[in-house]
């Protein structure tokens, strides 16, 4: 799909890159989606192009934020209607399964696939909602970052990927969607979520493929070489000799 606009362009001093929800229960065998009967080789299609985003991100030291959606063990902060909606998909949120309890924080599923771990100074979001601004600092992380432009990928493309986009674009922020570093168990769901962020001139933003962002990434101008001090002034002539104090004289 052509990028809005074209080519894409990062600042890398006001940009980050958001990992959405790329988890054992969304991209693993027995988690939450595989047991909701959701196609989980698809969702876990998109780690080689995620793998090259993040290189790139943190080859030029662009703030990186990967997200986990996943409850308190009480269930306390799950809302009825997802709890008896995930009932209805034949995935219950907190009922056991290979990879622990479903969408439990704490649990092996809940967990980051290891192909794509954090390193140790990247932000974790953990979120209740499908939205990763809902109910967390990533505003407030965000800001005190500086970052303006988002570059967005990961697993649901028409759920948690379009959730957290449209929540970005109403707070200002100019948003990129990778579309082959994003997916869909269905691939009519893939299609019609990409095209909906391009309608009316990219209102959810600009669409861009993996090559096209880390092309747009390694291209940064590199920064200004800091300027030469300039040389010290010469040594100022001596001063001529005072005369003498009429006082002295005898």
């Amino acid at each position: 799909m052509k990028a809005l606009p074209d080519p894409p362009s990062f600042d890398p001093d006001h940009s980050a890159l958001l990992v959405i929800d790329m988890q054992r229960d969304f991209c693993a065998p027995g988690g939450y989606a595989d047991r909701a009967g959701l196609d989980v080789a698809r969702l876990a299609g998109p780690i080689l192009q995620i793998q090259r985003l993040l290189a790139a991100a943190r080859g030029v030291g662009m703030p990186v934020f990967h997200t986990r959606e996943g409850h308190l063990p009480d269930l306390s902060d799950c809302p009825p209607e997802k709890l008896q909606r995930s009932l209805r998909a034949g995935a219950a949120i907190g009922s056991t399964g290979p990879l622990g309890r479903l969408l439990v924080r704490g649990e092996r599923g809940h967990d980051f696939i290891d192909e794509l771990r954090p390193l140790p100074a990247e932000s974790v979001i953990d979120k209740p909602g499908y939205s990763a601004f809902a109910h967390t600092d990533l505003a407030q992380r965000l800001q005190q970052q500086g970052v303006t432009d988002l570059i967005l990928c990961g697993v649901t493309t028409e759920v948690c990927v379009h959730s957290t986009l449209r929540d970005a674009v109403d707070r200002g922020y100019r948003c990129t969607t990778v579309d082959d570093a994003c997916a869909a168990s269905d691939p009519a769901l893939q299609a019609a979520a990409l095209a909906m962020i391009a309608v009316e001139g990219g209102i959810f933003g600009a669409v861009a493929s993996t090559a096209q962002v880390v092309a747009a990434l390694q291209a940064r101008p590199a920064h200004a070489a800091p300027a030469r001090p300039d040389p010290p002034c010469p040594p100022c002539p001596p001063c001529p000799p005072c005369p003498p104090d009429p006082r002295t004289i005898a």
